[in-house]
């Protein structure tokens, strides 16, 4: 996995995480997000997820542990253009909202209200 790191101004800070957030690319985006958080004057980060084209649990848990670790650091952490798949993944397990990416689009197209879920 390739993370891309670039500063947005005023405390915001994009990563962008190239390849598969699973069991394999978890390690090197942790430390990469580890790095990020430590910086002075952080107020949020935005995990671009553009280039990710699989998330599986251990990549949901990473975004979840690093949304904590910037709460606890005074900052925020969201997710940003996630692939349909990976869009997918982060509204079935309920943490788009969490991760300050609400709603977007249900399996048949239409727009789903921030919070609602569809059970199948």
């Amino acid at each position: 996995m390739e993370i891309g790191t670039r500063d947005a101004g005023a405390g915001r800070l994009v990563l962008s995480p190239v390849g598969d957030l699973d069991m394999a690319g978890t390690p090197a985006f942790d430390r990469a997000l580890d790095g990020v958080l430590d910086r002075p004057g952080l107020l949020e980060v935005v995990v671009d997820l553009g280039g990710v084209a699989f998330l599986d649990s251990t990549g949901v848990a990473a975004l979840l542990r690093g949304a904590a670790e910037a709460v606890g650091r005074g900052a925020t952490l969201r997710v940003a253009d996630p692939q349909p798949l990976v869009a997918r993944v982060l509204r079935i397990t309920a943490v788009d909202v969490l991760l300050g990416w609400p709603g977007g689009r249900d399996d048949d197209g239409t727009a789903v209200e921030p919070g609602w879920r569809r059970l199948r």
